[in-house]
């Protein structure tokens, strides 16, 4: 067993002093992809900075009518919450369809936003994999890959982002916020991901030391109007092979306002943007549905045996929308 340092934080400060003093020092949360990471020698940190007793577990509305959630809410909390569930549906769903309640009531929505991906060359380190070690190659282009990406992946790397509620936020504009030795800062969700490239070991644009402190997601009327759907291989907890966050606004038959984001065929939650500008000021039916989703997916990018998942998302959009739409004529 490798021997780590533990230390528990009590305020912002003292957190980012306790990483600022040692390099391989990693901020631990709930511990749920984390620890798991480090009994298989994925991730070696020499410290732990425990920060679930910083004062950052609430969930609060702001002044714009938008809301704040802290980076120590539980998942679990953040999915019972009533604003969650009132002004956005599809977030509490997301979390809901992410894990079982016991790993809820640990993960945290900071430690959730910064978890792995779950390929399996990358948690095997007797395998090459260019996110564990830059330049050692992508066993996966060629070897097992059925659910892997087919949007926004690179030579480099093909693994898909995990995370169900990752995908809620980016639908909907969310913006991170972090602090550092140097101040505080924010990050658009759209741009906290950073591209897979030829630098797949570079996950965030956050900066080094940085410790993410809450997300806020700013007010859309029509978020309130929103639903997430999972599709995965087995009906207990697993994890996607394709997801979707939509929401949508019609009036008189034509969309007024629509989200859509992706999940699980892309290096991060996929912001689906070149279907929504289909889809503003056109008609709400299937037809322009299929349509708005082809658009999307004429940039996928399939491997050998992952090729399904352009099909299941077109699916999943034309199904999801259509019973946004029959829900909004009741």
């Amino acid at each position: 067993m490798r021997e780590f340092d533990y230390r528990r934080a009590h305020d912002v400060p003292g957190a980012l002093a306790l990483l600022d003093a040692d390099p391989q020092a990693r901020f631990l949360g709930g511990g749920t992809n984390l620890v798991d990471l480090m009994k298989t020698g994925v991730e070696r940190p020499a410290r732990l900075v425990d920060v679930r007793d910083l004062p950052l577990d609430r969930v609060e509305s702001t002044s714009d009518g938008g809301l704040r959630i802290g980076a120590t809410v539980t998942n679990s909390d953040l999915a019972a919450h009533p604003e969650v569930r009132r002004c956005c549906p599809a977030l509490t769903q997301a979390v809901l369809a992410g894990a079982s309640g016991q790993l809820r009531n640990m993960a945290t929505v900071g430690g959730n936003l910064l978890q792995r991906t779950r390929c399996g060359y990358f948690a095997d380190i007797t395998k090459p994999c260019n996110k564990r070690v830059p330049g050692s190659g992508c066993p996966a282009i060629e070897g097992e890959h059925h659910n892997h990406a087919v949007l926004g992946a690179s030579e480099h790397c093909v693994a898909t982002h995990p995370s169900d509620m990752g995908v809620a936020l980016a639908a909907f504009d969310a913006v991170v916020s972090y602090e550092t030795p140097d101040g505080p800062g924010t990050l658009p969700f759209a741009d906290f991901y950073l591209p897979v490239g030829d630098s797949p070991h570079r996950e965030t644009a956050l900066p080094p030391g940085a410790l993410i402190t809450g997300v806020t997601l700013p007010p859309a009327p029509v978020a309130a109007h929103s639903r997430y759907r999972k599709v995965r291989e087995r009906a207990s907890y697993a994890f996607a092979i394709g997801s979707l966050a939509a929401a949508l606004d019609v009036r008189d038959g034509v969309v007024h306002d629509v989200r859509l984001a992706f999940g699980a065929i892309a290096s991060r939650p996929w912001r689906a943007r070149t279907a929504e500008r289909v889809l503003i000021g056109a008609t709400a039916d299937a037809e322009t549905f299929a349509a708005a989703a082809d658009a999307e997916l004429a940039a996928a990018r399939p491997l050998p045996h992952n090729a399904y998942k352009v099909t299941l998302m077109r699916n999943l959009v034309v199904a999801e929308l259509t019973r946004l739409t029959e829900e909004a004529a009741r």
